[in-house]
């Protein structure tokens, strides 16, 4: 329904609803989580207290962590255990099928296009985060005004994947040879190097790398932050004493700089690794998977909420898991290498 003087859509209000149930229950929520939190604190100490005094110290980190686990076992591991368990089933859930489903998304045409683009993420990703990562923060070490550049190149990671992708439609954004180019990419290639507009996102020959380069856009100030961190962490001494005895700057950065800055470029690759098999908004909002471009984790929304195929959409998630544990944790073991050596 329209207003006729602006044309606005009329906001309409259930107030019974409001007030008679959607009310009560953030009141109950706003008052009683915390009421049964510090019910929890005073109780659970009070209960601790009364045990003897060498139980109490085997006994109290439980009692903290023990409310954490619990949730981590219901809104993650059992619905792990249960994805899992559904990728064994057909898609009504009815017939058992073993490994079938893993057989038939694997050989199927279309499925190895996406662990195609997947592994291109893979790779590009966080090679390119990193190479664009290390260099700026070596570069932004040696100026002045290292902070506004830093908090320039760190901005884009304030936004979300979702605004990022509609900011990167409008540079990738395609006109006829014959009218004036308004995206910021054909209006360069028409203008100053007088070619054709090209049509970034629908071109199967470069469009995946058009997706990827906006990640990588979103993701270089992170690692350049950390990677920045390290580098400060170098003793300066060290590397006036290579200057002093002849070593120019790239013997410096090969032999000193990077092998010290090597477990935290290990740690951001890695993160940057699962950040990869993550990816889902970019492809979701420039291509919705067409053209080529689609991955994993944007098949399996599609192959669950648009196919309603359970058992293809849990067999990718199983795939999806089985590619992100072992980095998970290879990262784990590099940061707590990391935070030894400190």
């Amino acid at each position: 329904m329209s207003t006729p003087l602006t044309g606005l859509p009329t906001l309409q209000v259930d107030w019974q609803t409001l007030l008679t149930v959607n009310l009560p229950a953030l009141m109950l929520v706003v008052i009683g989580v915390p009421l049964v939190l510090a019910a929890y604190i005073v109780g659970a100490d009070i209960l601790v207290r009364r045990l003897p005094k060498r139980s109490q110290v085997s006994v109290r980190p439980w009692v903290w962590v023990g409310p954490a686990i619990v949730i981590v076992g219901v809104i993650l591991v059992y619905p792990m255990f249960g994805t899992i368990f559904r990728s064994l089933f057909d898609r009504h859930g009815s017939t058992f099928v073993g490994l079938g489903n893993f057989t038939r998304l694997l050989t199927d045409g279309g499925i190895l296009i996406v662990l195609r683009n997947n592994l291109l993420w893979l790779l590009l990703y966080p090679g390119l985060v990193l190479i664009f990562g290390l260099l700026l923060a070596v570069l932004a070490d040696r100026v002045p005004y290292e902070k506004p550049v830093k908090s320039l190149i760190f901005m884009p990671l304030a936004i979300s994947f979702v605004a990022m992708a509609i900011i990167w439609q409008f540079m990738y954004y395609y006109r006829p040879p014959d009218v004036a180019q308004t995206g910021t990419l054909n209006a360069i290639v028409v203008n100053l190097f007088h070619g054709q507009p090209q049509t970034w996102v629908q071109d199967t020959r470069y469009n995946n790398f058009a997706l990827i380069f906006i990640g990588v856009w979103g993701a270089t100030g992170f690692a350049m932050v950390i990677l920045s961190a390290a580098l400060k962490g170098i003793p300066g001494e060290l590397l006036e004493a290579a200057r002093v005895d002849g070593a120019n700057e790239l013997t410096v950065f090969r032999r000193i700089i990077l092998p010290l800055m090597m477990p935290t470029i290990v740690v951001v690759g890695t993160t940057m690794v699962i950040f990869a098999l993550k990816a889902f908004d970019v492809v979701y909002v420039m291509t919705a998977g067409n053209y080529n471009t689609d991955i994993l984790a944007r098949r399996m929304y599609a192959e669950l909420y648009s196919a309603g195929n359970n058992a293809n959409a849990s067999t990718l998630a199983v795939i999806l898991l089985l590619a992100v544990v072992p980095v998970l944790i290879f990262n784990l073991r590099q940061f707590r290498a990391v935070e030894s050596r400190r």
